[in-house]
Parts: structure tokens; C-alpha cells; sequence
């Protein structure tokens, strides 16, 4: 149990070992004030009244989106729920928990397209929860977390260490891997009968 679990009954009906809400940061409601500022501005030179008006209204705005972005992060013994998607833990593979560069790396070049994602900008630290589900192609999940070291050690993971002979292609399922050369492989022979076929009209 981690200092974020709690005894509340979460997906799957069992019990919370561990939950993080990720909530807006201090400084992004410093956009809330400059957002208001902006509207002010906008509409002071006609009539102080209405720039206080229009302030309030964007500042209303930005703050709504603000909190509409906070979302949830939740393990329970039986299931994993990150953001909207839920997923049974039995077919959660390696998790890996990443920060500074490594982090970056992950947002950024390393970043597989199918990845399911869970990000927040001001929030660095991500975790990527490899799916072993053959009825799912997404490779893994990608969440931020401030807690990086307690989510992975819920799951059964580790924190990242550097290894010099790791490939990209080890970030992805080997089951993956296979049934994506095996739909090439039918694609390719499917345009090879059709060649074949319209060779033989010809």
C-alpha cells in the first residue's frame, strides 16, 4: 500500500491501492490572470465597465478549462484506470517510470503512434504501462505522474535505467511486432495475386 491508497471500492469493484488526481499546477493559474488581464484589455478602451466584464468572462473560461483537464489515475488489486480507459491488470506487461530527459525523450521522439496517452504539460515525470492485451494493438499507455516511483512499484515495475544496447523496437510487444509483419506479409501477397490477376487478363 502506498501513502495514496486508499480503502474506496474503484474499477473492477475491488479495492484502491493507489490514486493521483492530476490537478492544474499553481503557475498554470497564472494563465487564469493573464487571460483576465487580456480580456480587460480588450474592451477597457470602449468602457471600464464592459474590459471588467470581458476579464471576468475569459478568466471564467480559462479556469473552467483548467479544471476540466484535471483527471484521475487509478489502481485498484484488480484493474488499472488512467484517465478514461480501463483496463484489467492481468494484461498490464513492464512498466517503466521515466523523468528529466528520459521523460522528455518518451513525449517526444520515442513516442510510439498507437500509444495511448495521458499527458500533462506541467506535470514532467510519465510512466509507460505496456499493454499485453492481443485484442488491443495499442503498445502501451503513456500517463504523467508526480509520483512516479510509488505508481510503478504498484504495478510491479521499475524506474528507467540507461542501457546503452536497448532498441526503440524494445518498447513494443513482441506479439505486436509479429502481427504487424504478419498483415504486411498479407498485404503484400494480396497485391501480388492482383498483379498476378490482371496479368493474366491482360
Amino acid at each position: 500500500m502506498t501513502e495514496n491508497a486508499d480503502k474506496r471500492i474503484g474499477p473492477g469493484g475491488s479495492p484502491i491501492v493507489y490514486h493521483e488526481t492530476l490537478r492544474p499546477s499553481w503557475s498554470m493559474w497564472l494563465l487564469v490572470l493573464l487571460a483576465a488581464a487580456l480580456g480587460w484589455l480588450t474592451l477597457a478602451p470602449l468602457s471600464i465597465g464592459w474590459g471588467i466584464v470581458s476579464g471576468v468572462i475569459v478568466a471564467g473560461i480559462a479556469a473552467f478549462g483548467l479544471i476540466a483537464s484535471s483527471s484521475d489515475v487509478t489502481v485498484t488489486t484488480t484493474h488499472l484506470q488512467v484517465g478514461r480507459a480501463t483496463i484489467e491488470r492481468e494484461h498490464v506487461g513492464a512498466v517503466i517510470g521515466y523523468v528529466g530527459d528520459d521523460a522528455f525523450a518518451q513525449r517526444g521522439r520515442k513516442l510510439h503512434g498507437l500509444a495511448y496517452l495521458h499527458l500533462r504539460s506541467w506535470i514532467k515525470p510519465v510512466v509507460r504501462i505496456q499493454i499485453e492485451d492481443a485484442q488491443d494493438r495499442t503498445p502501451y499507455w503513456l500517463t504523467s505522474t508526480r509520483n512516479p516511483e510509488e505508481l510503478v512499484s504498484v504495478l510491479g515495475g521499475s524506474m528507467h535505467v540507461v542501457d546503452a544496447t536497448q532498441t526503440d523496437d524494445e518498447d513494443i510487444p513482441e506479439w505486436l511486432i509479429e502481427a504487424e509483419r504478419q498483415r504486411l506479409e498479407a498485404e503484400q501477397a494480396e497485391d501480388n495475386r492482383k498483379q498476378q490477376n490482371d496479368n493474366g487478363l491482360r
